[in-house]
């Protein structure tokens, strides 16, 4: 997918453009696209739309590009556009929406830049149906967002209640889609986990998140499956299990490390909160699949993500680093849905802080999905490292034995975008779907989120790096 987003850094004049090329394969893939700005500076038609280019073999300063244009893309290529619901909805206090962890861990003094909350974010609960007319301008054939947990369900009492105010605010949103010609795909959980869910018995590190998140995910079912036909349980569950639970960067904000985190275990808790995901996805699953599935007829997948690691040398010790990287990042989620276990590599490096699965857990994951969702951004070269000398200094980077580097041979692996952790690799994704293709033996993939950062111009149209890697290209049109 090619996501644009919002940077909060550059406020209103920032978002990310897509990198580049993408590389097909034969299987269905998706593209996901979405920009995002303050309506005052948007054109009143998106015609061209912001898309990149296809360089020419003569291509050399970046003027000799052909545009991108649906006839190049196979029939059922579906481009579309993305987000989450803390990043854009804002009316944090409206419609009976209860505080999420990120709601809390925003507001922490020093934890977001210049203490930047999502109270308003990009205002799309009362301005849904601009964003709608804009996407409808776009010719997207797609919408995928997600539900905000603590929109739906009440949970500050004894019991569990549904909020209606915020059913009836997703069922507009996707009736306004659904007009449009819009299909939606639908995220279950994008991180805001309900901050009562939290301080009850601290999230996905406790089995009770399972039956909690079971409960919500029925109740979304229900409530929009009959329009809904491609539901995603999760996004990133690596990205929220580790930065959540092992390094403290994103909420809640947990670690080892006391100078960072008022509480956590950086070496066990990762693992924790990923075995309960990768548990509630497979409940959830079951109950659409036993309640749902006939009459709704939709599928239920799972997004997950992967930096692609490339050996930094030809030696066996730098290729099985590479492969190690990849497989602690995809195959610590797909794995079990595939295979009914954690790869044997994490098994032997992380040893008995990785969670078991018992008999019944194992045939309850085991097929439990209908898609791949892949979220890949940047590609890095990976060289064998050492592993922790114990499990007091161990984390989910340490347990995997390797050296990252965005060098080799003194050579960048790309150029670097604004985001000081994205490189541009055009060639990654391919790997990484190829990866896929094979170990998992040709499942349905859509490609859920792709993009790069370019940091603070205001350009609409404008340039674009291209997989050159290089020189500035001009912008097509999606017509």
């Amino acid at each position: 997918m090619v996501t644009l987003e919002p940077m909060a850094r550059c406020h209103a004049f920032g978002y990310a453009l897509p990198r580049g090329a993408f590389i097909l394969l034969a299987i269905p893939v998706m593209v996901l696209f979405f920009v995002q700005l303050p309506k005052a500076i948007l054109p009143q038609r998106l015609d061209p739309v912001v898309l990149p280019c296809r360089m020419s073999a003569t291509h050399s300063n970046g003027t000799d590009c052909v545009p991108f244009h649906r006839s190049l893309f196979p029939d059922k290529f579906v481009f579309g556009a993305a987000t989450a619901a803390f990043q854009v909805e804002g009316a944090a206090y409206e419609g009976g929406r209860e505080t999420n962890i990120w709601d809390t861990f925003s507001k922490t003094p020093g934890k977001t830049v210049d203490g930047k909350d999502g109270d308003v974010a990009s205002d799309q609960y009362h301005k849904y149906l601009e964003d709608i007319d804009l996407m409808s301008q776009m010719n997207l054939d797609a919408f995928r967002f997600s539900i905000a947990w603590s929109r739906i369900m009440k949970l500050g009492g004894p019991n569990p209640v549904v909020n209606q105010e915020g059913v009836a605010y997703y069922n507009n949103l996707i009736n306004g889609l659904l007009k449009k010609g819009i299909q939606p795909y639908v995220t279950l959980y994008h991180w805001d986990l309900p901050q009562s869910l939290y301080d009850s018995y601290r999230g996905w590190i406790d089995r009770r998140v399972v039956n909690d998140f079971a409960l919500y995910a029925e109740t979304c079912f229900a409530a929009f499956g009959d329009r809904v036909k491609h539901w995603m349980t999760f996004n990133e569950p690596q990205q929220f299990s580790n930065l959540g639970y092992g390094i403290g960067l994103h909420a809640p904000g947990r670690c080892s490390d006391r100078m960072k985190c008022p509480e956590g275990n950086s070496a066990t808790e990762p693992y924790l909160a990923g075995h309960n995901a990768l548990l509630a996805h497979a409940v959830a699953v079951d109950i659409y699949r036993k309640k749902f599935k006939a009459t709704q007829g939709g599928m239920v997948g799972i997004a997950v993500d992967c930096e692609w690691g490339e050996p930094m040398t030809d030696s066996p010790a730098d290729k099985e680093a590479a492969e190690r990287h990849v497989l602690f990042q995809l195959g610590w989620f797909l794995d079990p849905i595939y295979y009914g276990d954690y790869p044997a590599v994490m098994r032997k490096y992380v040893g008995d802080r990785l969670p078991l699965f018992t008999p019944d857990e194992i045939t309850l994951l085991k097929g439990s999905l209908d898609f791949i969702g892949l979220n890949h951004y940047t590609s890095r070269f990976v060289a064998a490292g050492t592993p922790p000398a114990n499990a007091l200094a161990s984390s989910y980077w340490e347990d995997q034995a390797m050296v990252s580097s965005v060098t080799r041979n003194g050579e960048l692996i790309g150029n670097r975008a604004a985001s000081e952790w994205l490189y541009i690799v055009p060639w990654g994704i391919g790997k990484t779907l190829l990866w896929l293709t094979e170990r998992y033996q040709k499942p349905l993939l859509y490609i859920t989120e792709n993009g790069m950062v370019r940091m603070c111009v205001d350009i609409l149209p404008g340039p674009l790096w291209t997989i050159s890697s290089g020189p500035w290209a001009t912008l097509g049109g999606l017509g």
